[in-house]
C-alpha cells in the first residue's frame, strides 16, 4: 500500500517495494562509481597503445610524473626483462604488457609457461622447453643467418612491485630472417583494450589473451620479407572490437582488420607498398573511424568498417618508421630517411590530396626518421632524421615555433617523445633523457641518467614514468 502523508511525501507499506527501491538505489550508486572509475582510468590510470591514449604521445591532463630521477633517485623498482627488445610497454590499471624474444637456451627453466599453441605444451620436451619450429632464410640485416630458436613471450607484470603476473611463450621458432643490427627480434609493442591484450609478432602470429593470461585465440598471417632483412617492428592498434594489423613488407603487402572477439578477418586492403616500421593510427572523424597508414609511396586512410580507401597523398620519403598524429581534425605525417618530408592533412578529404586543399603545409627539412612525432595541444615536435635535434612548430600552421634545437646530452635517438604536465620527454639511445619544456620556447628542465641502453618509448601513467632499456624495465616515480 502506498499513501501520501500531510507534505505530499511517498509512504511504502509494502516490504518488497521497499527492497526494490533500496536495489535500485544501489544499482545507481554502483554506476556512479563505475563511471567514476572510467573517468579516473581516463585520467591516466591506462596507456593501451604504444603512443598512448590519443595516439599523439602526450599523456592526460592528470598526469604528474618525476622530472628528476637517477639509478639511485626516483626509481620505485626495476624488473629485469629477459632476452632483448626496443618495444614500448603498454599499461591498464595495476598491469603491465611487455613483449620479448628469448634465445631458447636461455629463457630459464620452469618459469616460461606456455601460451599459444597447445602444441608447444604437449610436445615438450623433458627440460620443459617447447619444440623448435623449422626455420632458416636469407642473410639478415645483422649480418648473419638466423639458426636459434627463439621463445617470442608475452609478459604481463604488476604495476606496483615489477613482479611478474603471468608470461605466456606465444610461439618458438627459427626466424626466417634477420634483423638490423641496432635491434632485436622482440621489437613489436604489445595493444589492449581494457579486456583482451594481443601479442603482436609479426610472423610469428597474433596472440589474443585476457587479463588473467588465457590464450582466447591465434592468428598466422604468414611470413613477411622486410627490406635488407632489417626485421620487423611495427605495432597493430585496436578500436572497440576491431583489431587493424599492418602488414606492409617486400612481398604482397595488406592491411588487415581482425575481429577482436574471434580473430577473424573482418577485411583485408592490398596495399601498393613496400617495407614500412610505422604503426597504423586510427582516428574519429565526423562520427567515422578512419584508419591512416603511412607509406612509402603514399600515406592512406581506410573506413575501418569496410576497409575502403578514402583518401591517398604521396610526397613520403623511402622505408617509413615515424607513425602519423592527429588532433581529430588533422593528422600530422612525415618521414625522413634519403630526403625529408613532413604534412599537416586535413581529414575529411576524398581521393589523391596532393595539390588540394586538404594540404595544409608541407616540410622539406629536419624531418622524422626513427622516432615519430609528438602532438601536445597546438605544438607538434619532431626530431631530424635519427638525432636529437627537435624542431617545435604550431601544428594548424605548420609555423617554426623553436628549432631545429640540438638537445644537449644527446645523441642517437630511436625513442620517441612524450608529453606529461607541461614538460617534454626524450630519451636517448644510451640512457640519458632529457626534459624540457612543453612551450614556445625552448627550456631544458632537467637531464637524468640511467646506466642501460633505451630504444624504447616512454610511458606515462598517473604519476609515473615506465621506461623500457635493453635489460630492464623501470618504473620512475617520486617517493
Amino acid at each position: 500500500m502506498i499513501s501520501v502523508n500531510s507534505r505530499n511525501v511517498v509512504l511504502v507499506s509494502r516490504p518488497w517495494l521497499l527492497t526494490a527501491g533500496i536495489i535500485l538505489i544501489l544499482l545507481c550508486l554502483l554506476g556512479v562509481r563505475q563511471t567514476q572509475a572510467e573517468e579516473k582510468s581516463d585520467t591516466g590510470d591506462h596507456w593501451g597503445y604504444w603512443r598512448g591514449p590519443a595516439s599523439s604521445g602526450a599523456a592526460p591532463s592528470g598526469s604528474k610524473p618525476p622530472v628528476e630521477w637517477s639509478a639511485e633517485k626516483n626509481v620505485k623498482w626495476k624488473a629485469a626483462i629477459p632476452g632483448e627488445g626496443s618495444g614500448t610497454v603498454v599499461v591498464w590499471g595495476e598491469k603491465v604488457f611487455v613483449q620479448t624474444a628469448v634465445k631458447a637456451g636461455q629463457a630459464g627453466q620452469g618459469k616460461i609457461v606456455s601460451g599459444g599453441d597447445p602444441s608447444l605444451v604437449a610436445q615438450a620436451g623433458s627440460d620443459g622447453n617447447p619444440p623448435r619450429r623449422p626455420g632458416g632464410g636469407e642473410t639478415g640485416g645483422d649480418g648473419g643467418t638466423p639458426s636459434d630458436a627463439h621463445r617470442f613471450i608475452l609478459m604481463c607484470l604488476d604495476r606496483n612491485s615489477g613482479d611478474v603476473i603471468w608470461q605466456k611463450v606465444a610461439v618458438q621458432e627459427v626466424p626466417h630472417e634477420g634483423h638490423h643490427q641496432t635491434h632485436a627480434f622482440g621489437s613489436h609493442s604489445p595493444v589492449t583494450n581494457g579486456r583482451e591484450v594481443i601479442g603482436f609478432f609479426g610472423s610469428r602470429g597474433i596472440f589474443c589473451y585476457d587479463f588473467e593470461g588465457n590464450l582466447k585465440w591465434q592468428r598466422d598471417l604468414g611470413e613477411m620479407s622486410m627490406r635488407n632483412g632489417f626485421g620487423e617492428g611495427n605495432s597493430a592498434a585496436i578500436h572497440g572490437d576491431t583489431l587493424v594489423v599492418p602488414w606492409d613488407h617486400e612481398g604482397a603487402s595488406a592491411l588487415y582488420a581482425l575481429d577482436v572477439n574471434s580473430g577473424e578477418t573482418l577485411w583485408e586492403a592490398a596495399r601498393d607498398e613496400p617495407s614500412n616500421w610505422g604503426s597504423p593510427l586510427i582516428v574519429e572523424h565526423q562520427g567515422k573511424a578512419q584508419v591512416v597508414v603511412t607509406g612509402e609511396n603514399e600515406v592512406r586512410a581506410y573506413d575501418l568498417i569496410t576497409g575502403d580507401e578514402l583518401w591517398w597523398c604521396g610526397g613520403q620519403t623511402s622505408r617509413p618508421v615515424a607513425s602519423p598524429v592527429t588532433d581529430g581534425k588533422n593528422v600530422y605525417v612525415g618521414s625522413g630517411f634519403r630526403g625529408s618530408y613532413f604534412a599537416g592533412i586535413r581529414l575529411g578529404g576524398k581521393g589523391g590530396l596532393v595539390g588540394s586543399d586538404s594540404i595544409l603545409w608541407e616540410i622539406d627539412r629536419n624531418t622524422p626518421d626513427i622516432s615519430s612525432p609528438l602532438l601536445s595541444g597546438k605544438r607538434l615536435y619532431f626530431l631530424s632524421a635519427k638525432s636529437g635535434i627537435v624542431t617545435c612548430v604550431d601544428a594548424p600552421t605548420g609555423k617554426v615555433l623553436w628549432g631545429p634545437e640540438r638537445i644537449p646530452g644527446l645523441g642517437d635517438v630511436y625513442s620517441s617523445p612524450v608529453a606529461a604536465n607541461g614538460n617534454v620527454y626524450l630519451v636517448g639511445r644510451e640512457g640519458t633523457t632529457v626534459v624540457f619544456k612543453d612551450a614556445d620556447t625552448f627550456e631544458v628542465v632537467a637531464t637524468n641518467q640511467l646506466d642501460d641502453a633505451i630504444d624504447g618509448s616512454p610511458v606515462v601513467v598517473g604519476n609515473e614514468i615506465l621506461l623500457r632499456g635493453k635489460h630492464f624495465l623501470y618504473s620512475i616515480a617520486e617517493p
